[in-house]
């Protein structure tokens, strides 16, 4: 298990209750500064409940949620934000009457100088694979095209820890691949990246410290490798524990 020490995000002993159902149940978490770090686990897991709670979307029945050790648990989410944490959920949330470079305008005009943004919108999409396509207008885009400019619209705001729900969501394998590149890439510039997905082969194309959830807890942590070749872990997907 990660030392709290080494942790750049950390959640001690969180809990989260919607009315009878405990969605998080004790969970105790800490991510290291600049690492790529997938969590993975079966539906109910609470991996999507564990990212609101991370970004104070939601507000833990118990527990505490920590950055760079700072208790940040009553912080709301623009604090959290400007602290440095952004998300990009499942759901794509661009705007399709606009073009590529009308939507990273929106997120980059609040930290930029207008005579920067034409840089930085160059900068980002060549992360993005989007080169070229500043003019074209977003519904013109394909479904990952799409997913890839959602992420560039959250790196716009300049983040330390990135959250990625189900990045590779309705992707072809190409685009699959494509995603586990752009990710390798925002963690080689300094971002911390934690990943929920769903998709096997896209967390072993990235091979990076993976945790476990089943029903709320932390059920187990280490390189893909290991929890690949853990016997729990796989019955835990085919339904017998």
């Amino acid at each position: 298990m990660i030392e709290p020490a080494g942790a750049i995000v950390e959640v001690r002993d969180l809990h989260k209750d919607y009315g009878g159902v405990r969605a998080v149940n004790g969970l105790s978490l800490a991510v290291r500064e600049d690492e790529i770090h997938c969590i993975i686990g079966p539906n109910g897991a609470g991996k999507s409940t564990f990212f609101k709670l991370l970004m104070g979307l939601e507000r833990p029945t118990a527990g505490s949620v920590l950055y760079r050790g700072r208790d940040i648990t009553r912080l709301p989410p623009f604090r959290r934000a400007r602290l440095g944490l952004t998300v990009k959920f499942q759901n794509i949330r661009v705007y399709q009457d606009l073009t590529v470079f009308q939507n990273l305008f929106i997120p980059l005009h609040r930290h930029h100088r207008p005579s920067e943004i034409p840089g930085q919108v160059v900068r980002l999409l060549g992360h993005l694979h989007l080169g070229g396509n500043e003019g074209t207008l977003v519904r013109n885009l394909s479904h990952g095209q799409q997913q890839w400019l959602s992420i560039g619209m959250s790196m716009a705001v300049d983040p330390e820890v990135l959250l990625l729900d189900e990045p590779t969501a309705g992707m072809s394998v190409e685009e699959t691949g494509e995603t586990a590149n752009i990710v390798r890439s925002l963690s080689a510039q300094g971002v911390t990246v934690i990943v929920i997905e769903h998709d096997m082969e896209f967390v072993r194309s990235l091979n990076s410290a993976t945790s476990v959830l089943h029903f709320g807890r932390l059920f187990a942590q280490g390189s893909f490798a290991e929890i690949e070749a853990n016997e729990d872990v796989r019955r835990i997907y085919l339904g017998t524990l």
